[in-house]
C-alpha cells in the first residue's frame, strides 16, 4: 500500500514576480516555507525581500506567478513590518486592549497572557509607549502580532538597533514561539550572526531572484568546515589528496581540504609518505555571514 504523505508546508510561491514598470523587484520566485519553520529570509538591500514579504501579507498584488497558503482553517498571520504599529500616547496594554477590540477578541487574560509572553507585564501603565526603550518597542510589536495566535509570524528586521539584552530577549521570544506554541517564522535580517541561531532553514535572495534554500543542517554541511594548508609541493599534494577522494580547492598559493579538523594528522601522514611535508596548516570554519557573501560574490 501506497503511502501518502501530506504536505507540510504553510506557504508557497511558484514563480512569484512583482514587476515596477520595467524592474522587476521580485524575480520568479519559488519558495517553500514549512510548518515549524523559522525560515531566516537573507539578501542586501534592494534585494526583494520587502517586496516578498508585502506580497506575502497581500500589502501588494503580484504580477504574476503563485502565492498559496496550506491551513486547515484561515490562515491567521501576524506581522511586524518597518517597525511597531503602536500608538505613542498609550501603553502597552492599552495597546494590546486597542488592538484586542479589532480583532474581536474577548478574553481579557489574552492581554496579561501576551504582555507576560514578551516580558512587559511588570511596566507601569502610566509610561507610555513613546517612551519605552527600543527593545521594548519592538518586544510589545511582537506582542501585537501575536496576539490572536497566528499561525504564522513574520518578522522584518526584529533586531535592528537593539543592544545586546534587547537581542538576547527577541531571539528568547523567537525560540519560545516556535517551540512552545509551533508558529512558523518568517524572519528577515541583516544581522547574519544572529539569524543563525534562530533559524532552521534559510532562503537566500539577490537581485529578485531565490539564489538558495537550504536547512540548518545542510548550511552547516556547505560552510567551510577546512583544513587550509600548504606544502613543499602544492601542486603534487593536490593530486595526491584527489586521489584519495579529498574534496580540494586552491586558493591562491593554499589548499581548501574539505574535511573536520580531527583529519588534520591523517592528511599530514598521507603526504608524508608521499615525500611532502607541510609548511603551514590551520582550520577554517565558514559561518553564514561568509557563506551568503561567497554565494552572492560568486556571480550567482
Amino acid at each position: 500500500m501506497e503511502l501518502i504523505e501530506k504536505n507540510n508546508y504553510l506557504l508557497k510561491t511558484n514563480d512569484l514576480v512583482k514587476k515596477y514598470k520595467e524592474y522587476q523587484a521580485v524575480n520568479e520566485v519559488s519558495m517553500t516555507i514549512n510548518k515549524g519553520d523559522i525560515y531566516g529570509f537573507i539578501g542586501k538591500n534592494g534585494a526583494g525581500k520587502t517586496t516578498f514579504i508585502r506580497l506575502a501579507t497581500r500589502l501588494i498584488e503580484k504580477s504574476s506567478g503563485s502565492l498559496s497558503f496550506n491551513s486547515e482553517n484561515v490562515l491567521k498571520m501576524g506581522a511586524v513590518i518597518e517597525g511597531p504599529a503602536c500608538y505613542p500616547y498609550l501603553s502597552a496594554k492599552d495597546n494590546l486592549n486597542y488592538y484586542a477590540i479589532q480583532k474581536n477578541i474577548k478574553d481579557k487574560k489574552r492581554i496579561d497572557e501576551v504582555l507576560a509572553f514578551v516580558g512587559l507585564d511588570k511596566v507601569d501603565n502610566k509610561k507610555l509607549f513613546k517612551d519605552y526603550s527600543l527593545g521594548m518597542k519592538q518586544r510589545l510589536g511582537i506582542g501585537l502580532a501575536i496576539l490572536d495566535q497566528p499561525e504564522f509570524l513574520i518578522l522584518d528586521e526584529p533586531i535592528n538597533g537593539l543592544d545586546p539584552q534587547g537581542i538576547v530577549e527577541i531571539r528568547e521570544i523567537i525560540h519560545r514561539l516556535n517551540q512552545e506554541y509551533s508558529t512558523t517564522i518568517l524572519i528577515s535580517s541583516h544581522i547574519l550572526t544572529e539569524l543563525s541561531l534562530v533559524a532552521t532553514r534559510y532562503g537566500i535572495i539577490n537581485e529578485g531572484k531565490l539564489v538558495k534554500e537550504l536547512t540548518k543542517e545542510e548550511l552547516e554541511n556547505e560552510c567551510g568546515q577546512n583544513i587550509v594548508l600548504t606544502s613543499s609541493d602544492n601542486h603534487q599534494a593536490n593530486k595526491i589528496l584527489a586521489s584519495h577522494d579529498y574534496y580540494v580547492e586552491v586558493h591562491q598559493n593554499e589548499l581548501y581540504i574539505k574535511e573536520k579538523k580531527e583529519n588534520m594528522e591523517t592528511i599530514a601522514q598521507l603526504l608524508f609518505d608521499h615525500g611532502i611535508y607541510l609548511t603551514n596548516y590551520y582550520y577554517k570554519e565558514e559561518n553564514l555571514e561568509e557563506y551568503f557573501l561567497n554565494l552572492i560574490e560568486g556571480g550567482v
